[in-house]
């Protein structure tokens, strides 16, 4: 007992390192109050992340109202999926527009096909896109643009999983398309955002077709490092004209407060 009391002060000062449940400590077999309750908050959170109504009408006005983003508009699109309820218990109906969406997504569609494509759809976290979307789009679009690219306006998606962009980006005629898509909620991430490219996007593709960014946020991925990723797997993406396991991820990261140059 004495020498699992003197490694306590150095398990503990760990903890600063991760936010993995380690040196929790133990009262007779069993964690302590607190450790108990942490936890219990912690899965309430998730829980609550994964129920939280999706606000989109508040979303697209924050689009519109970003002076970086603005220029794009914002569409507002539904899945099939007609209740938070049936969104989870039907994963099939969030692959896939419904019929009103998908006609205005026709009648708004620019008539020069547009390089990129962005969706934002709530996913299993609400919470994610509310807290990172904007952000995380404020900071890749201004690159994406600096290329010369063009981005088709957003489309914010209530109710969608990550397939949905393969039919958003099919309808806008889109050489790639990024769907922005709350993860599912793990117990110290509720807030975890996703970012999934796809080249050539049409209905009918599968997971090995796309690359993926995860647990953009904060306190995970930060915003900024995220869009430098996202930005090279643009670029190479519509330069080699492929995405998946057939693009393998060299990006450059962050050194320090300044970013590392895109290769050219």
């Amino acid at each position: 007992m004495s020498k699992a009391r003197d490694l306590a002060p150095a398990w503990s000062a760990l903890r600063r390192f991760t936010p993995a449940r380690i040196a929790l400590g133990r009262t007779g077999v069993s964690l302590p109050t607190s450790a108990h309750l942490a936890f219990q908050l912690a899965h309430a959170q998730a829980r609550d992340a994964v129920h939280r109504p999706f606000n989109s009408e508040a979303l697209a006005a924050g689009l519109r109202a970003s002076t970086v983003l603005s220029s794009l508009g914002a569409l507002q699109l539904e899945s099939r999926a007609t209740s938070r309820v049936h969104y989870l218990q039907r994963p099939d109906l969030g692959r896939r527009l419904n019929e009103a969406s998908a006609a205005a997504l026709r009648q708004a569609a620019p008539r020069a096909a547009p390089d990129v494509a962005f969706v934002i759809t709530d996913g299993l976290s609400a919470l994610a896109i509310e807290a990172n979307a904007v952000p995380f789009l404020e900071e890749v679009v201004p690159s994406v643009m600096a290329d010369g690219l063009a981005i088709a306006p957003l489309c914010v998606v209530r109710g969608g999983r990550v397939a949905l962009g393969d039919e958003v980006g099919e309808l806008l005629r889109a050489r790639c398309v990024v769907i922005l898509v709350g993860e599912r909620p793990g117990l110290t991430s509720p807030d975890s955002l996703g970012a999934y490219l796809t080249f050539a996007p049409c209905i009918g593709l599968t997971d090995e077709r796309r690359n993926c960014l995860s647990n953009i946020r904060p306190a995970g991925l930060p915003w900024r490092e995220a869009a430098v990723r996202l930005h090279w797997l643009i670029r190479e993406c519509l330069r080699r004209q492929l995405s998946g396991v057939d693009l393998k991820e060299d990006a450059p990261t962050l050194a320090g407060p300044g970013v590392a140059a895109l290769p050219g």
